[in-house]
């Protein structure tokens, strides 16, 4: 099986769909802070995902860490996360949660809602797991590091972007699914020790509308930077 990264910042793997860093209820931690966010976006997120699963039709959708947002568990959220599996859980015959880390506590409610929920996940030669710590193994998925690059056009505007990662075939990086989860700009920072340890170069794959663009390898794009 080859990893397919999807322009909905999504990746086929067989017959599954993997999505990562979801963040339901940002918009409701952010409004306990006294931040006010559009509560669309909810709507946004479940629709791109319904697009999706409805035009690939996988056997199953894994959710590749960081389902929700608060460290502690809010009810409304549970709303949220309710409202979403209602939505997506018919249109494939699995939904599984690879946990991630201070994210994903208090969600083993969800079984209850037919979710299986995992430390690690292993398809093929591949090991899926959040991305928060080391693990055993060879090939990874991850998530959690929500790469990001800053692109400038030629009137010095600036614009942050997601990206898939791909070292090779032993690690792949998903981006983040939450819109609101704007990145980390993995050209002057990374934070998942995955990437820290790993000596290979990354291909900087973006996703753009209905296609995936591939700006070259990471280390090229960070040359290009020190030259700015």
């Amino acid at each position: 099986m080859k990893p397919k990264p999807l322009p909905e910042k999504a990746l086929k793997l067989g017959k599954n769909i993997i999505i990562a860093d979801v963040h339901l209820g940002y918009e409701i931690a952010m409004a306990k802070e006294g931040f006010y966010l559009p509560p669309r976006v909810f709507h946004d997120v479940v629709k791109s995902l319904k697009n999706l699963l409805e035009r690939e039709k996988p056997k199953r959708l894994i959710i590749n860490g960081d389902f929700k947002h608060s460290f502690v568990p809010e009810w409304r959220e549970k709303t949220e996360l309710r409202a979403f599996l209602e939505e997506v859980s018919p249109l494939v015959s699995e939904v599984v949660l690879v946990r991630g880390g201070n994210h994903d506590v208090g969600i083993l409610w969800l079984k209850e809602l037919g979710v299986e929920i995992v430390d690690e996940l292993e398809i093929g030669k591949w090991k899926l797991v959040h991305g928060h710590k080391l693990v055993e193994g060879k090939n990874f998925i991850i998530g959690h590091e929500h790469p990001a690059i800053r692109l400038r056009d030629e009137v010095g505007a600036v614009i942050k972007v997601p990206i898939f990662l791909m070292g090779g075939n032993h690690l792949i990086t998903l981006p983040a699914f939450s819109p609101w989860a704007y990145g980390n700009d993995v050209l002057r920072e990374i934070v998942s020790p995955f990437l820290k340890y790993r000596r290979e170069d990354f291909k900087v794959l973006v996703p753009v509308d209905k296609e995936v663009l591939d700006f070259g390898t990471l280390s090229k794009l960070q040359e290009a930077l020190k030259r700015l």
